[in-house]
């Protein structure tokens, strides 16, 4: 049996989703929050195996709010399901720590599937783009080649600190500063195409 937790704002969508979910066997739906406020909280109380989380939240965003659900003590596994699955997604959900990123658009046996993949422990993430990891690789500091690499390998806030013999909240600031330049970088690109 997979617990899942469902993050996302519209109240259409985490009433269709948990409903959906409850059609699946094994999969058990154990609560919805629509931010990141309440999200954490849930996840807390909670402890869901997998939570589905929308990228776009009213109080944060689900990038930021993946990377704290996986400092949690017992973090579970994130996929974000989300409608806009495009751009440099993948590679800003590698470094927040998602195992998984689904269409909202895919069909249900794909959301299962990734599910059932990301609660075994494996990842349901598309493969990275060279020519994306490239940009973003010049789009930042040089001193984080080896974070940006080691984050998009799958490799833990955790264990990036450990190996790089940094402390873990340093770790933590220059991951956000990390994808915030990657999400300037972005939006200069979406602005010049």
């Amino acid at each position: 049996m997979t617990r899942i937790a469902v993050v996302d704002p519209q109240p259409a969508v985490r009433a269709g989703l948990t409903m959906l979910l409850r059609t699946e066997p094994g999969l058990v739906p154990i609560g919805a929050a629509t931010g990141a406020a309440d999200g954490l909280e849930l996840v807390d109380r909670l402890g869901p195996d997998v939570v589905l989380l929308e990228q776009h939240l009213l109080d944060g965003d689900g990038l930021s709010l993946s990377r704290r659900l996986k400092a949690l003590p017992r973090p579970p596994q994130v996929i974000l399901y989300t409608a806009d699955p495009e751009g440099d997604l993948v590679l800003l959900a590698r470094i927040a720590g998602a195992d998984g990123l689904v269409d909202k658009a895919a069909d249900p046996r794909d959301l299962f599937e990734a599910v059932r993949v990301v609660a075994r422990g494996g990842s349901a993430l598309p493969p990275l783009d060279p020519e994306q990891l490239d940009a973003a690789a010049h789009a930042i500091d040089p001193q984080d080649l080896a974070l940006l690499a080691m984050l998009a390998d799958g490799t833990s806030a955790a264990d990036v600190a450990d190996t790089l013999r940094l402390d873990r909240r340093n770790v933590g600031r220059r991951i956000e500063r990390l994808m915030g330049r990657l999400r300037r970088a972005e939006g200069r690109t979406a602005v010049l195409s």
